[in-house]
């Protein structure tokens, strides 16, 4: 079958375009200190800043575990994560210099993925891959059409939980990337989740473009081994594992010439009448 092209595709010095060179050098443990470490249980979700221009590091401490992660703009959480969006511009599961992009009227790359230990994992014979922006969360709400019974550490419980602290709500919760992953359409185009590939250690690493709030869940469902509903179903406690958080500080000598992304420069106002305002200036008076 021949390979047909991608719909959105980078050009040359684009924002699409990424500088491998230099993110490539962001890995070196030497040029790194540790500023911030956490742990996120077992069926539990944690929320954490990341200031840009520092590497966080997600990583499964003691064996197979999926994780649900939202991210936004820590100074407004209005400009979140769009798993979408990014799915059409970067893949439908990213690895290495692949970018997680914010929502209109934003867009612009939150965060860059730098180094990922389950980047050889490749297509597996089934079609599985790591690291999903298919799927979303689990929540408590389709876990109550498809089993009748309440349950309060699905991974939209955990999150909305986890951001309470920092002034957020179930609203702000949103579409996710699903580290360490496997997942894919099987031969009816339906969405299919493989048991976890990863293994103590494996890690997924992100260098942050902008000041981030981020938060993870771990899943519920572990290492996804289990089946989480339908006449196999069982409790998959026994295959649940806790994830790693670290955030690390560059040695400044790495980030010259780096800048913050700017936000998209569309200036009109979508065919309206009325005052001919700069939305992007607007939105730098507003938001910085």
């Amino acid at each position: 079958m021949a390979k047909v092209p991608a719909a959105y595709q980078a050009t040359k010095g684009s924002v699409l375009d990424v500088d491998r060179d230099f993110y490539s050098q962001l890995t070196d443990p030497s040029a790194r200190t540790r500023i911030d470490q956490l742990t996120v249980p077992i069926r539990d979700g944690r929320a954490w800043r990341v200031p840009a221009g520092h590497v966080l590091r997600l990583s499964t401490q003691e064996g197979p575990q999926v994780g649900d992660f939202n991210l936004w703009h820590l100074h407004n959480p209005r400009e979140r994560f769009w798993a979408s969006r990014t799915r059409q511009l970067q893949r439908a599961h990213v690895s290495t210099f692949d970018r997680l992009w914010s929502t209109l009227p934003y867009l612009r790359p939150m965060a860059t993925i730098i180094d990922d230990t389950l980047a050889g994992y490749g297509v597996d014979e089934e079609g599985g891959r790591v690291h999903d922006l298919l799927g979303t969360r689990c929540d408590p709400y389709v876990n109550r059409l498809l089993s009748g019974e309440d349950f309060d550490h699905h991974c939209h419980s955990n999150l909305v939980r986890a951001v309470a602290p920092f002034g957020l709500t179930e609203f702000d919760v949103h579409d996710v990337l699903n580290v360490f992953q496997c997942t894919g359409l099987n031969e009816d185009d339906q969405y299919f989740m493989k048991a976890c590939p990863a293994r103590e250690g494996d890690y997924f690493e992100l260098f942050a473009e902008i000041d981030l709030l981020c938060a993870l869940s771990c899943c519920p469902g572990g290492d996804l081994s289990v089946d989480l509903w339908g006449p196999n179903a069982r409790d998959p406690l026994t295959t649940c594992h806790p994830i790693g958080v670290e955030v690390f500080k560059l040695d400044d000598d790495l980030l010259q010439g780096w800048q913050q992304p700017e936000y998209v420069p569309y200036r009109g106002g979508h065919g309206m009448r009325g005052p001919d305002i700069d939305w992007r200036a607007e939105k730098a008076r507003r938001f910085g």
